[in-house]
């Protein structure tokens, strides 16, 4: 349920229809747009059915919300939502963010190297996992909180704000310590214990669809970290399973735009991830660009024949300048900025 305040509704007025939600046993959620302020009200509808909001001073109207994820709809909040990520680095608006680096932190050394190159490119922000979930159980795991400390330090010295994955609720305060960006990878966006951790948290959270899910269940677990009363999510479509096997995955170029008219989070697209081949991420990238995506999570790296995951869709620095090159013609052309 919505309640439109008047625009002349003052705060008294809204702190007592809050309180007087509250004393229902549910749960309101203040929203603050250009045009208008409203309250989202969680939880069951047949007590606001019996209780006259409509007669409360200050109120507009009430209108029911249609879509099962609430606080994620844009009935909740017609306007963008845009992310503070730190750092005066903000997702959501009119420029592309450009999140880079290699899949995995490798090492101390070879992280600031590729941090470096990712930096003169205009990336903002550096991407590499502590933790790695793998297939099989005897591939690398990741470095754990040795890596998240590499991280940290190497984002410090280059001014880039850091993102990496946490796989466990239990690491969730570990890796909050140290990374600016909580990821929630494609294997866990059905991970409920683990939105709901993330979601106490006031981190942005990077939210991956997960390989098999459908819109609808994609934003139903960004729901799960919005009722935790963290609104700052990213969504973020890494392709799907098909039965194509060419590639890694299929990129849903379809998804971006479809969750930018039901949803008020920014979306970014992961190619890398997607294509599975570095030769095929630039032109995932400018489709992506083109198809309104409010950012990129792309891998790179300066040795990818040693890396010691994903090194085959990951761009060498020269291919990754060149793409950035390209997607600043066409960020212009769509009247973006990058």
């Amino acid at each position: 349920m919505i309640i439109v305040l008047e625009k002349s509704a003052t705060k008294e007025q809204m702190d007592y229809i809050i309180e007087r939600v509250k004393k229902l046993g549910l749960t309101p959620h203040l929203s603050s747009g250009v045009e208008r302020t409203i309250i989202g009200v969680i939880g069951p509808e047949d007590v606001l059915r019996v209780t006259p909001l409509e007669a409360f001073p200050g109120v507009e109207k009430v209108l029911p919300v249609l879509a099962p994820y609430r606080l994620v709809s844009r009935e909740f909040k017609p306007e963008n939502s845009v992310i503070d990520l730190g750092k005066n680095v903000k997702i959501g608006g009119k420029k592309v963010i450009i999140m880079a680096g290699p899949c995995a932190v490798e090492g101390e050394k070879i992280l600031k190297e590729i941090a470096l190159c990712i930096k003169k490119q205009g990336a903002l922000v550096l991407r590499a996992g502590a933790f790695k979930p793998r297939t099989s159980p005897y591939s690398f795991q990741g470095l754990g909180e040795e890596g998240l400390k590499y991280l940290k330090e190497t984002g410090q010295e280059f001014g880039l704000v850091t993102v990496t994955e946490v796989m466990d609720p239990r690491h969730v305060e570990l890796v909050a310590r140290y990374a600016d960006v909580l990821q929630i990878g494609a294997r866990n966006m059905q991970n409920f214990n683990l939105l709901r951790e993330v979601g106490a948290t006031q981190k942005p959270i990077l939210l991956k669809r997960g390989m098999s899910s459908t819109i609808k269940e994609w934003l139903m677990s960004a729901e799960y970290i919005l009722s935790e009363g963290n609104f700052n999510v990213i969504l973020c479509e890494r392709g799907i399973r098909t039965f194509e096997d060419y590639t890694r995955n299929t990129l849903d170029v379809s998804a971006v735009p479809s969750v930018k008219q039901l949803s008020h989070l920014p979306v970014i697209v992961d190619p890398s991830h997607a294509a599975g081949r570095w030769n095929l991420v630039a032109a995932l990238s400018k489709a992506a660009l083109a198809a309104g995506s409010d950012g990129l999570i792309v891998e790179v790296h300066t040795h990818p024949e040693d890396a010691m995951s994903d090194g085959n869709q990951s761009l060498l620095p020269e291919k990754f300048l060149l793409m950035m090159q390209e997607l600043k013609l066409l960020a212009k052309a769509v009247g973006r900025e990058l």
